[in-house]
């Protein structure tokens, strides 16, 4: 059976067949900004043609489209209501203008302080109903003790409401504010997205491929369910560096301190792999100002790759970070970091002919010669990443190290490799090499290497488990779970159960997933005290399956 892996990049739709001992296709098509499915569509096609549809039995799909919707503005406007309690003024991160602060309030342990205020609540509601609002973000501050509230607010909405984001639905975590901007998000790219999800099942059955599993790539490393996706595509916003990093994973036999550099034709990824694993942004990606509880892969993205821009400034050689069209090479009009490795003959991609013409007549155009221009452009591209990969490392050095396994504390990252993926890596590769003076390893498969991560990404995810002895009573807020629980209740048995719940949901999405996957990522458990005596314990278990790939061809 055949995994089948889509990476939409901001210049090429990537798409790789992979069997059991490596790839059995493999294509690539220009990106169309406008339409991504047309991308989508058109590598579908490609790769379908080369294997045998029935052959495949998933699809795992990594797409700029919520990102893109994000950063471009073309998103929808969203009714925000919270509720907050006493402590910090929740307008300090209000999101959008419809945004409602409720009075109600639940404190750190779920027990309800203040009711919620049903008159301030309608007239919230009928606000949003004036200014057209359909899609709505319901968050209380401590909604994952206790939810009630959010549930309160999505009932006084009705019918008023086509989607709503409630708080204790994105995560367990208690951080207020990130938990306003994540639900934010997911609100204001619910429609757009879901838009997509139909567009691409109805294309699914034009192409006979209706019996695919299909997944959605997380910026986390790991994949979600496609219909999951369609509750929660905050999920999939960067997901794309997560494709590359997934991708050298399956390509490469990891193991020391090192630097992956993903080198596409708009931008370059620079990761950072501690021991073999992957830093990960544990707190959550910022979206604009907005901090967020979306978990992602730290990456670092930068204005240089194949495409971009070559201009003079002075007598200062300048690549990107604007991308004014493709190379010479493949139609463009003006000259690029590729074209400039072409004219070195370091790559011979597309048109190679027109490519040297054109770049040779900018170049004299801007009293340059050929090879200075060129040398100049590949020494200030080379010399971009080493900068910006430097103070990567050097900003990592100066807090605590996450990987995508554990915490790593006191742990100073000293790069010995450097891995390169993409389309100019391999000719970068010595350049790279003599900036650095550090083994530089460019794999089979380099340049689709981000949908290889993309085919072979396994499905993950997690769950918070809170167990309050005293009141006598467990919840896990993600699955809407709650039950009682003795007062000889131990963080043993929270630790149990918590990963019979994990396996359990996983099984309800019909998503195989072994045991040896599943590891606890905290644990805590605090004696609360009434006067002298102990009176139960505060409990706390996250775990989840950790982010990885199926199979590797290293």
């Amino acid at each position: 059976m055949l995994l089948l892996g889509i990476d939409v990049g901001g210049t090429h739709t990537d798409a790789v067949a992979a069997g059991p001992d490596g790839i059995k296709a493999r294509v690539k098509v220009s990106t169309i900004h406008d339409n991504l499915l047309s991308s989508i569509s058109k590598a579908l096609e490609a790769i379908t043609a080369e294997v045998d549809p029935a052959e495949i039995k998933q699809l795992n799909l990594s797409t700029t489209l919520s990102t893109n919707a994000i950063v471009e503005g073309k998103i929808e406007d969203v009714g925000v209501i919270v509720s907050a309690g006493p402590g910090l003024d929740p307008h300090s991160f209000m999101p959008c203008k419809d945004f409602h602060v409720i009075p109600g309030s639940i404190d750190h342990r779920g027990t309800e302080t203040q009711r919620l205020d049903r008159k301030t609540l309608e007239s919230a509601v009928q606000s949003c109903r004036e200014s057209g609002i359909r899609i709505f973000a319901a968050v209380s501050k401590f909604s994952p003790r206790n939810p009630s509230h959010e549930r309160a607010m999505k009932l006084a909405l009705g019918e008023n409401a086509d989607f709503v984001t409630l708080g204790h639905q994105i995560t367990g975590r208690l951080n207020f504010p990130r938990r306003i901007a994540t639900s934010y998000f997911n609100c204001a790219v619910w429609r757009v997205f879901n838009g997509f999800a139909d567009a691409v099942s109805k294309t699914l059955d034009t192409m006979g491929l209706g019996h695919v599993k299909v997944n959605i790539l997380k910026a986390d490393g790991g994949t979600m369910p496609f219909q999951l996706s369609r509750n929660l595509p905050v999920q999939s916003i960067f997901s794309g560096p997560a494709a590359s990093v997934m991708g050298i994973i399956a390509l490469c036999n990891i193991t020391h301190d090192s630097i992956i550099y993903d080198i596409g034709g708009t931008t370059t990824d620079i990761a950072v792999f501690v021991g073999g694993a992957p830093l990960i942004e544990r707190e959550g990606i910022h979206i604009g100002s907005h901090p967020t509880l979306v978990r992602a892969l730290k990456v670092r993205s930068i204005g240089v790759g194949g495409d971009s821009a070559i201009s003079i400034l002075g007598e200062k050689v300048r690549v990107g970070p604007n991308r004014i069209g493709p190379s010479i090479a493949f139609g463009g009009s003006h000259p690029t970091l590729t074209d400039a490795l072409i004219w070195k003959e370091s790559c011979d991609c597309g048109d190679i002919e027109r490519s040297r013409a054109g770049f040779e007549k900018f170049a004299r155009e801007n009293s340059y010669s050929p090879d200075m221009l060129a040398e100049g452009a590949i020494e200030t591209a080379v010399n971009t990443i080493h900068e910006e990969t430097r103070s990567l490392v050097d900003e990592i050095n100066q807090q605590p190290v996450y990987t995508i396994h554990e915490l790593l504390e006191n742990r100073r990252i000293v790069p010995r490799k450097i891995y390169m993926m993409g389309g100019p890596a391999k000719a970068l590769k010595m350049s790279v090499f003599r900036k650095f003076q550090l083994s530089t390893e460019v794999p089979p498969n380099y340049d689709v290497a981000n949908a290889v991560g993309a085919a072979l990404t396994r499905t993950t995810t997690d769950i918070e488990l809170f167990a309050d002895t005293e009141k006598g009573v467990l919840f896990i807020p993600s699955l809407g779970y709650r039950e009682n629980i003795p007062r000889s209740y131990r963080l043993e048995d929270a630790e149990n159960d918590a990963m019979n719940h994990l396996l359990a949901h996983l099984g309800e999405l019909h998503i195989a997933a072994e045991g040896e996957n599943a590891q606890i990522t905290a644990a805590s458990s605090f004696n609360m005290v009434n006067g002298y005596s102990t009176v139960g314990r505060n409990i706390r278990v996250k775990c989840q399956i950790k982010p990885g790939v199926v199979r590797t061809y290293s």
